[in-house]
């Protein structure tokens, strides 16, 4: 049996640095933020990451860097599967694995082209689950880019009979395909991770499973104060749940970019340069500064509310 991974998961971002190669210290620096703040589990070499825009070389860094600064402290969960190719995405989920990761996931979009159909998919993982190693728990993640692609009732049930899968970070932003996924995987060692925070606290609640979704990179700690102590105190959850959704809809205005803006401030790393979103999101996104100081000044009241709640940090 493999073990659970699940709670309060961020999905990574990638600091670079003014040469525009990965500022190790600052990677290094994010990931005890992630820790100090209520983390229980890594997704290093995500979309959130560029995995994308990185070579596999980087990829490969990125998930080995992360599982040894880590130090068994929290499980590391990583992917870098971009490749079109299934050859390709053999050596590079391999590789991925090789680089002693708790888990090696899936990207959905990957398993067939945006025209194929659920045969496409079967193949896929038929030759993907002989190929790569089976002392590594696999996940799945219902990735966006370059294409959404949501798993099926019939591959949910699939992925949780084979024994072989730990993890789905579900992108299908509906909360009763979230439930009915739970259902499905009841019993099984396959969790079902929300990624969406529109539905994220009623999700926690419906699979036990916690949240990956990009809002971690902002502020985990209120994630998993409503995790939880939501239920002990309903009031102060509602509202934190409103203000969590609020935030998370700054997402189009330049996320990753973004966040790294937000981890410039805290002091986490300098750089903000993204592979991913090479414009400039200020000239784009007027007033983006006031609208980051507005997440800041929410996210510390709410700490600050339950702290005197609590009588402890969070």
């Amino acid at each position: 049996m493999f073990n659970r991974v699940a709670g309060i998961i961020p999905v990574m971002i990638t600091p670079f640095g003014p040469d525009g190669k990965i500022d190790w210290d600052g990677y290094e620096a994010l990931i005890e933020w992630y820790i100090a703040n209520g983390s229980e589990a890594l997704f290093a070499v995500c979309q959130s990451s560029e995995m994308r825009f990185l070579s596999l070389e980087e990829r490969v860094d990125l998930s080995r860097f992360a599982v040894e600064k880590v130090a068994g402290r929290i499980p590391v969960v990583s992917s870098g599967h971009v490749a079109d190719g299934l050859g390709e995405q053999i050596a590079e989920l391999t590789a991925i694995a090789e680089t002693g990761a708790d888990a090696v996931i899936l990207v959905t979009n990957r398993l067939a082209a945006e025209t194929g159909g659920a045969a496409d998919v079967r193949a896929s993982f038929d030759a993907l689950l002989a190929s790569l190693p089976k002392e590594v728990p696999l996940g799945l993640y219902e990735c966006p880019a370059p294409y959404r692609r949501l798993l099926s009732d019939d591959e949910i049930e699939f992925c949780a009979q084979s024994g072989r899968f730990i993890l789905l970070k579900d992108v299908s932003c509906n909360l009763e395909t979230v439930r009915r996924r739970a259902k499905i995987t009841e019993g099984s060692p396959f969790l079902i991770c929300n990624a969406n925070a529109a539905i994220a606290y009623a999700a926690m609640q419906a699979t036990g499973a916690g949240f990956c979704g990009v809002m971690n990179n902002f502020h985990p700690d209120l994630y998993r104060w409503l995790q939880d102590h939501g239920p002990e105190y309903p009031e102060l959850a509602e509202e934190l749940s409103v203000f969590l959704v609020l935030s998370a809809q700054t997402e189009p205005m330049g996320y990753p970019k973004l966040a790294k803006l937000y981890h410039r401030r805290l002091g986490t790393f300098s750089g903000i340069s993204s592979r991913a979103v090479p414009h400039d999101i200020h000239e784009k996104f007027w007033a983006l500064e006031a609208v980051i100081d507005r997440i800041v000044q929410g996210t510390e009241l709410f700490r600050a509310r339950i702290k005197a709640l609590s009588g402890a940090d969070v």
